[in-house]
């Protein structure tokens, strides 16, 4: 069974890391086929970054499928793209927030989630409501670093988000904590080593329910919002109006 792990970035490094955690909790028969998205920013911050990477990603499912990928993991916690990207794709498509939130709310009454930038906050609130959080959903906290950082300066990064992550633990009373941006992946067992509570990168959980939508036969349904793009012909361009005279 192949799983398409498309990272919505151009940060070839970011895709590796994140691929060898998927590769970690993919299980047996289980080909992860990990694909960095070309001419995208080369991190995601924010709404206009998620604009500029959601054309490659559709591309690269497009292209993944035709490789005989049978899902598709977003590999990046904002979950650009998602109901695109299920448009395009006849397999279950899963974004990494979706799938670690879901995961939250089985292990934990209460939830807090740590990500990087303060302009992350409200789109990861967002999407909290749009994946029912409600109250379960404490608070976000931004640790206040670039993504870049996790990748080029772990040393002086890593410690600041593992401070947040105390802070949610006390402060916010979070009974469980979740990675909020794909890049911490890597980090994971560093940063639930003293958590107290379970720490969740939802890389490995978005493989394992992307797997386990295909292993039952289920496919993105195309009746609906998530039909098929349709086949549309250029317009001719409207002819040049005469510019307005007094």
């Amino acid at each position: 069974m192949k799983i398409h792990l498309i990272n919505p970035n151009s940060t070839v490094g970011m895709t590796e890391a994140i691929a060898r955690t998927a590769r970690a909790h993919a299980g047996p028969g289980i080909e992860i086929m990990a694909v960095t998205a070309h001419g995208t920013p080369p991190s995601i911050e924010g709404y206009a970054d998620e604009a500029r990477a959601v054309p490659a990603m559709l591309d690269a499912i497009i292209a993944a499928e035709a490789q005989g990928a049978v899902a598709h993991v977003i590999a990046c916690f904002d979950d650009p793209g998602l109901d695109a990207a299920r448009a395009v794709a006849m397999g279950p498509v899963i974004g990494l927030c979706e799938a670690a939130l879901i995961a939250a709310g089985r292990i934990a009454k209460r939830f807090s989630v740590v990500t990087t930038l303060p302009r992350a906050v409200p789109i990861i609130e967002d999407l909290g409501d749009r994946y029912g959080c409600g109250r379960a959903l404490c608070a976000v906290h931004a640790a206040d670093i670039p993504v870049l950082d996790l990748e080029f300066a772990p040393v002086q990064t890593l410690p600041l988000i593992a401070r947040k992550i105390r802070q949610s633990v006390e402060e916010d009373r979070a009974e469980a904590v979740v990675l909020g941006c794909a890049g911490m992946s890597a980090h994971l067992e560093q940063l639930g080593r003293d958590a107290g509570v379970p720490v969740i990168d939802g890389v490995g959980f978005a493989i394992r329910m992307a797997a386990g939508l295909a292993a039952t036969g289920l496919l993105t349904s195309k009746a609906g919002a998530y039909a098929l793009p349709r086949v549309k012909q250029a317009a001719e361009a409207p002819p040049r109006l005469a510019p307005l005279t007094r």
